[in-house]
């Protein structure tokens, strides 16, 4: 069964000191401070510990091999989106990152896809380096779910939008600066509550802001199995249809006319929850996606889907058809 992990992170091994040459901000910085192991540094404080299968494509294979997954598509860890830092600093640090994963890319053509990152801040930056990347083979990008707090439904990222419906690229909405991580910073709730409710926020926004009325063939895949938004479609449609006055301004269709116009991925740690979102959106629009290589992710990718009690047909879209039509491969 051919097998396309859609949703994987990676880094350089090494990384600019950012701050110091912009002179300001908590960029990320590693510090290798043991054999196979680093911190990732914003600023002076330690964001995350990471392993060398986050930098070293040879790792990354060996593990492939363990896990049967024939290709990952690979793209920067969200903490690296920069978006709250001056367009043109983004735009350098979005270029050396993207570089990066086209050399990774290049030197193992038959086991990654590459997903760029942009200056979403800054429409006219993100399409230039959007454009630069899907010349020179990437398969499209991953943004946010939010856009320093602005949603994806403004008027500011219609450019942007068109632009990838143009160059037929792939967008994975990924979750990050989590709404209200401020007010939730014990129990890790930044990540088991503000991650789901985040996805389910940029799905919202761009279904009620009309994106997909605008762009139709926009090919969008949302991380997390969808978050919050799938198992809350219901209540969803409730505040579409008892308050269409708060709710329906600016699209007046159902919000469930769009289950099956878009992707999710698998990563949705239940077989329950995998029957769920199948029976919601199919099986073509749901792809193996596992969150490789951090712990939230799922611990042997593709073993939920594999063990899932569902069709080989069923399992063979989610493993890599429904991947091959997302991409356009």
């Amino acid at each position: 069964m051919f097998t396309i992990d859609t949703h994987t992170h990676i880094i350089p091994k090494n990384v600019p000191d950012f701050a110091k040459k912009f002179g300001y901000g908590d960029f990320i910085t590693l510090d290798h401070h043991t054999e196979g192991k680093a911190w990732m540094m914003q600023g002076n404080k330690r964001f995350r510990e990471i392993e060398a299968n986050c930098w070293d494509a040879d790792v990354r294979i060996q593990q492939m091999k363990e896990h049967k997954a024939d290709m990952q598509v690979i793209c920067t860890i969200p903490v690296m989106f920069s978006y709250w830092a001056k367009a043109n600093d983004c735009l350098q640090v979005s270029q050396f990152l993207n570089d990066d994963i086209a050399q990774t890319v290049n030197k193992h053509q038959d086991k990654f896809i590459g997903l760029a990152t942009v200056p979403m801040q800054d429409t006219k930056l993100a399409i230039q380096e959007l454009e630069r990347c899907m010349h020179n083979g990437f398969k499209g990008i991953q943004i946010g779910s939010n856009i320093n707090n602005l949603n994806l439904n403004e008027i500011q990222f219609d450019e942007f939008f068109a632009a990838c419906e143009s160059l037929n690229a792939a967008i994975l909405v990924h979750p990050w600066q989590m709404m209200g991580q401020e007010h939730m910073n014990k129990y890790w709730l930044p990540w088991l509550v503000g991650m789901p409710a985040e996805i389910s926020r940029a799905i919202c926004s761009m279904i009620f802001g009309g994106v997909f009325e605008k762009y139709k063939k926009l090919k969008v895949c949302f991380a997390h199995g969808g978050g919050s938004f799938l198992p809350t479609i219901s209540r969803i449609e409730h505040g579409w249809d008892c308050r269409p006055d708060l709710v329906a301004i600016d699209n007046a269709h159902n919000p469930k006319n769009y289950l099956g116009k878009f992707w999710v991925d698998s990563h949705v740690c239940d077989h329950k929850m995998l029957q769920y979102i199948i029976d919601l959106v199919g099986a073509d629009k749901v792809m193996q996606g596992s969150d490789y290589p951090f712990p939230l992710g799922e611990a042997i990718p593709g073993e939920l889907v594999r063990s899932a009690p569902i069709s080989e047909i069923e399992k063979e879209k989610i493993m890599g058809l429904s991947a091959k039509s997302w991409l356009g491969i």
